[in-house]
């Protein structure tokens, strides 16, 4: 792959989470403090950096969530989303159907990181952990401030169970449309030609107002509560018929979701919990370790003279890739 990934953290520090919080078993060659002796302030770095970059932008918190999820569900969290199409050599995963929307804002904010995380000490913190610690403290921070989008759990949960995540950490994953916007085009299936009749119908209305016909380019809120909240709300949503893909609002139709849907609903701490744990399960999928990988000097380009060991796109991948959009668009 393109990157080494060295440590794995619990991706949120959610206080109610905290004290009693359980973790997945941690991978062999990871670690929660890493780089404690060589380099004992990168986490302050990432942490001061992202609250003055959110505080002025906080859509960029929900578009490096996004950005690790879609790391991670495709060949492993090894920071391969990371890398730009260089001359000759093979298409990125940025160039794929589901990535061509990740945001410009949240790939720049990964390598001005990791120019900041340099200069304080060295070529040593890789670009895949850069990318883990910045997704969860861009959830610490709006807390307090994959197939398409229109398959159903039924048809997600095969290609979950590769990757040894389950129904429940679908649940929880899906929770980070929390924050964030969504295209049109990945629901407007819903509305048109005719109005799916799992969505509330005030609810397609206002969004219609946004999306009045296919294809447009508009954009609008994942959660229609609090838009840009770290919370629980996102499963009221559900619950109101007014979550806006086909893979959310299933998830309350699904008798195996349904029951974890109405749980986190009305136990926020619950979520917040599952949430830790899922995450840092999704963060060790087919993780690279000490030599395996790479330490670059830009996270968008493999370092000079490094071989090529990216997998070819095929369509295995870019369904994997695609149940990352649905969970994590």
């Amino acid at each position: 792959m393109a990157t080494a990934t060295l440590l794995v953290l619990a991706v949120c520090l959610i206080p109610a989470a905290a004290a009693a919080v359980k973790y997945p078993p941690v991978a062999k060659g990871l670690s929660f403090d890493y780089y404690k002796k060589s380099c004992p302030k990168a986490e302050s770095i990432v942490r001061d950096f992202l609250t003055k970059a959110i505080s002025k932008d906080v859509g960029l918190a929900a578009a490096l969530i996004r950005l690790h999820f879609h790391d991670c569900f495709v060949k492993g969290c090894d920071g391969s989303i990371l890398l730009t199409k260089t001359p000759g050599g093979p298409d990125s995963e940025q160039e794929q159907p589901p990535n061509v929307t990740l945001r410009p804002s949240a790939l720049k904010a990964i390598n001005d990181i990791r120019a900041l995380l340099e200069k304080a000490c060295g070529r040593v913190v890789s670009c895949s952990d850069i990318l883990t610690i910045a997704a969860r403290d861009s959830v610490k921070l709006v807390q307090d401030a994959l197939p398409p989008p229109f398959f159903n759990v039924q048809q997600i949960l095969p290609f979950l169970a590769k990757i040894n995540l389950d129904a429940t950490d679908l649940v929880a994953l899906s929770g980070a449309h929390t924050v964030g916007i969504a295209h049109c085009t990945s629901f407007d299936n819903r509305l048109f030609p005719t109005q799916d009749t799992t969505m509330d119908k005030w609810f397609a209305g206002h969004l219609k107002l946004t999306c009045p016909v296919v294809n447009t380019t508009n954009t609008t809120v994942n959660d229609i509560r609090t838009p840009n909240v770290f919370d629980n709300k996102y499963y009221v949503d559900l619950q109101n018929r007014q979550g806006l893909f086909t893979s959310d609002q299933d998830l309350f139709v699904n008798s195996t979701t349904k029951p974890l849907v109405k749980k986190f609903a009305v136990d926020q701490s619950a979520f917040f919990d599952q949430f830790v744990y899922s995450v840092v399960k999704m963060g060790q999928i087919q993780v690279l370790t000490d030599s395996q990988g790479q330490i670059r000097g830009n996270c968008s380009v493999r370092n000079p003279g490094a071989g090529d060991d990216e997998l070819p796109w095929s369509a295995a991948v870019e369904t994997v890739v695609e149940v990352a959009e649905s969970i994590a668009l």
